[in-house]
């Protein structure tokens, strides 16, 4: 279920030569003016840290411009790029899921093709990780440069309030931005549900996990490819897979009912005694109302828990490649 599916004829070009020391994994989604920038600074940290023993591997997914032209021409004109171009466009978890899965690196960076989070800060993660004998060393933002106070306000809060309910330790004021250890990336890797975040995963798997608190920069080039709508959907999937709350609205719910039920009921006796008014259309059509809309709500939730679980029966693959390109 939700298992990886990469094209023969690509997949021998996918798992060419040896593991190397050190993989630097971007997803890539019409970023087509910072991707030479995007490599030359990359290709800079890793060479500080690993000598030439590294790997950047870009995963094209799906952009409509000229991106994977782009990541082309690096891979032709130098050496340590891997291209990865997938044969649609399946979101930013699924694009880092397949770059993570052909990433062969014993150290495993994640950033943001729009360079908001500095390459140049591997070579400090580094020596974080060695310091504290961390498996995990995550980006934590101490200010976000170039967001508006909206984004900025509502990714703090979903975080927190994530943090809140679910039963794992999902750091707060972190993105995708993280340096991470080879057994990390593999067991994220062989882990099979579809419906991924991240984030979460990377909490699930546990081992050290240290913070590194750093000051996240303006965009390099374009506008924001992640809108309000892929933000609610990536907040939906981080909540119904890693926490149980919604489930036990329905116990919520059916509690509050019963107090309602108890006190409209006192209150009904108690007309009927003393009022000469008796209860009307009116508190019986909103009593009906609350009652069908906690109804809904819950048959809402039921519904969209039965939909994954359709899906994932299914046995789609997670990704598809359509082309993967290597520096020679």
């Amino acid at each position: 279920m939700g298992e990886n599916v990469i094209d023969k004829s690509v997949e021998g070009r996918l798992v060419q030569g040896r593991p190397k020391s050190l993989s630097i994994v971007v997803p890539c989604y019409n970023e087509e003016d910072g991707i030479a920038e995007l490599i030359r600074r990359c290709r800079q940290s890793a060479s500080d840290v690993a000598g030439d023993d590294y790997e950047i591997v870009l995963v094209d997914d799906g952009s409509s411009d000229g991106t994977w032209g782009a990541i082309s021409l690096e891979t032709e004109r130098g050496r340590n790029v891997v291209g990865m171009r997938l044969s649609r466009n399946f979101g930013e978890e699924v694009a880092l899921m397949a770059g993570l899965s052909a990433a062969s690196g014993e150290l495993v960076l994640v950033l943001d093709a729009d360079l908001q989070d500095p390459p140049e800060l591997l070579a400090p993660m580094v020596e974080v990780m060695k310091r504290e004998g961390a498996d995990v060393v995550y980006g934590q933002r101490r200010t976000r440069a170039g967001e508006s106070w909206f984004k900025t306000k509502s990714a703090s809060i979903f975080c927190r309030f994530l943090k809140q309910v679910s039963s794992l330790s999902i750091p707060v004021d972190a993105g995708e931005f993280r340096l991470m250890t080879r057994r990390v990336v593999k067991l994220i890797a062989q882990m099979p549900e579809r419906d991924r975040f991240i984030r979460g995963m990377v909490a699930y798997v546990g081992f050290k996990q240290v913070p590194f608190l750093y000051d996240r920069d303006r965009r390099f080039s374009g506008e924001t490819k992640y809108p309000v709508s892929k933000l609610v959907r990536l907040a939906i999937d981080a909540f119904l897979s890693y926490s149980l709350g919604l489930t036990r609205l329905s116990w919520a719910s059916a509690a509050f009912l019963i107090v309602a039920i108890i006190a409209v009921s006192v209150y009904s006796l108690h007309a009927w005694l003393y009022l000469e008014v008796l209860p009307g259309w009116t508190s019986l059509m909103i009593s009906l109302l609350v009652v069908s809309f906690f109804q809904l709500v819950s048959l809402s939730i039921i519904s969209e828990y039965i939909g994954r679980i359709y899906l994932g029966t299914k046995g789609r693959p997670l990704f598809i490649v359509d082309q993967v390109k290597r520096s020679s």
